[in-house]
């Protein structure tokens, strides 16, 4: 299998902490100070290298702007020599929710989707709406009673099992029994916001239990990470200058599956190289 064949797609919907994760990312992955390194010359690292700079100075990146369009690669290795691609499709974040609501999927992520063995799935719980929907109560009541009618709505939830329920019928669409390939780790991004011990499989279920089933009657052995890229709130404005002084490479966290926690941030995407193997 080539490295191109071998390829791990990252999929987050605006607002999940891409940005600033993969700021982060790639300078570790430049510097070589975890579990992986870069390997060849990656593509379009323009918005991150801009993101880059602001953590520098101690502030958050400026939001991406919805009609920006970046395809970034970048070629990818550990010390046993395995290789991938990661692929940063539409960095702006806004044709994830567009696929969901529109219930079409472009051309582009079509051929995204197929080669790709494993995926990274960013969710934000903060800015998940987990009230209730068309599908956990009667329409009856969601319409008040059949008096006051209002418009019912997919929850979040919802709408992400939607995505992946298209994305699997892109992928593998005779599915019959539990899937190997592609792989799947859930990223829920933003940790350090949500205060909480709780293992990151734990909270998941706990706040979105209709998709933490779905995934786990879907997929053989799917992993859910915690991630804290910052570890702080940072400003767009207003300068850290502690962060600027220490610099953000020591700032940033994973929480395994068991609850461990780590400073390279390397590790949600090596795990899924080495099942690549």
């Amino acid at each position: 299998m080539s490295d191109s064949d071998n390829s791990i797609l990252l999929i987050g919907e605006s607002g999940a902490g891409k940005t600033h994760f993969g700021a982060q990312l790639l300078k570790r992955l430049l510097q070589a100070e975890g579990a992986l390194r870069m390997d060849g010359a990656a593509t379009n690292l323009e918005p991150f290298q801009a993101a880059m700079q602001r953590l520098d100075e101690g502030m958050a990146a400026d939001h991406t702007a919805t009609a920006t369009y970046v395809d970034s690669v970048w070629p990818i290795t550990d010390a046993q020599g395995r290789r991938a691609q990661l692929i940063w499709p539409d960095y702006g974040g806004e044709q994830i929710k567009t696929i969901s609501t529109s219930r079409r999927v472009p051309v582009a992520w079509r051929e995204r989707v197929l080669p790709a063995q494993s995926w990274l799935l960013l969710i934000r719980l903060q800015h998940t709406r987990v009230s209730d929907d068309i599908f956990s109560r009667p329409l009856q009541q969601l319409g008040g009673g059949g008096t006051a009618q209002r418009a019912a709505a997919l929850s979040d939830q919802s709408r992400l099992i939607e995505l992946l329920q298209m994305m699997i019928y892109i992928g593998a669409p005779a599915v019959s029994e539990q899937m190997i390939r592609p792989r799947l780790t859930v990223l829920l991004t933003c940790w350090d916001e949500l205060k909480t011990e709780e293992l990151p499989g734990s909270i998941l279920q706990q706040q979105l239990p209709m998709l933490t089933d779905f995934i786990k009657s879907t997929w053989a052995s799917p992993e859910v990470l915690g991630l804290s890229a910052l570890e702080r709130p940072l400003h767009p404005r207003d300068q850290d200058p502690e962060y600027a002084a220490r610099g953000p490479e020591q700032f940033g966290y994973v929480v395994l599956p068991d609850g461990q926690r780590s400073t390279d941030l390397t590790l949600p995407i090596q795990r899924l190289l080495i099942d690549l193997a």
